[in-house]
């Protein structure tokens, strides 16, 4: 019999504008344990992050600030020629404009998370990764930072933040361990994606794109909500999770 243990499962939320929304939050949340919301600059109005916000507040889940590269039209998805020193002022603003409304609607702000080719670039660029770390102590040091890997963890505990490593099972590896980004999510089978997730609770490796066991440290594991079927995808997760006695439970205590 499989020894129990706890996963988190995070979902990017409140990515729409206006009367745009890019996935069916409502119908994920069940699924998750936190929601990452968007704070502006990739997706997500006011209106959308407080619904957002109020909705996940009600189930009971952690909440993150979603921070991103300003970018509405690639969706957060296009590098953009950034200092150090505006990447740290753009994400105190996001920090600052979510926890705003989650304290609103009585929830604690719980953890950040770098949005598409921001994260990348915070991993890549020290300066650029160090900016976002700064951002996040200049807000509130014992928030988590999440990240592709622990390659911060370093620098950030020069500044009293944690980097909590993050694990993906719907979007591809190359076998050195660097994650293949998709311009456009595609469908993903959920047997598929459920079956490398408990491999990654369990085992601590998923599959590259060429076969090769890659190990990934992680402590949090990301699925999309922007995929076709990600109602699917999900639902199928926690199942075969749960039938593998891994829980499900937010990273943060609240």
């Amino acid at each position: 019999m499989n020894t129990p243990v706890t996963v988190e499962l995070n979902c990017d939320m409140g990515e729409g504008y206006g009367r745009w929304k890019f996935a069916p939050d409502e119908e994920l949340m069940p699924y998750i344990s936190t929601a990452n919301i968007a704070c502006g600059f990739h997706a997500g109005d006011p209106r959308i992050m407080r619904d957002t916000v109020r909705k996940a507040v009600e189930l009971g889940l952690q909440i993150g600030a979603h921070v991103a590269l300003p970018d509405i039209i690639g969706f957060g998805r296009r590098r953009i020629a950034i200092t150090p020193e505006e990447m740290r002022d753009n994400t105190v603003y996001q920090i600052g404009a979510l926890k705003a409304f989650v304290e609103a609607e009585g929830g604690t702000l719980a953890n950040v998370k770098p949005h598409g080719v921001m994260y990348v670039m915070a991993q890549d660029d020290e300066a650029l990764g160090e900016a976002v770390v700064q951002a996040v102590a200049d807000v509130d040091p014992a928030l988590p930072l999440y990240a592709l890997n622990d390659k911060n963890a370093g620098i950030a505990r020069e500044y009293g933040v944690t980097i909590v490593p993050e694990g993906f099972v719907d979007l591809h590896y190359d076998r050195a361990g660097n994650l293949l980004i998709e311009r456009v999510k595609e469908a993903w089978d959920p047997e598929f994606v459920a079956a490398r997730a408990v491999r990654l609770v369990r085992e601590g490796v998923v599959a590259a794109n060429d076969g090769t066991d890659v190990a990934v440290n992680r402590q949090t594991i990301c699925l999309h909500g922007d995929a076709p079927n990600s109602v699917d995808v999900l639902r199928t997760v926690r199942r075969r999770l749960e039938e593998d006695g891994i829980a499900v439970a937010p990273l943060v205590a609240h």
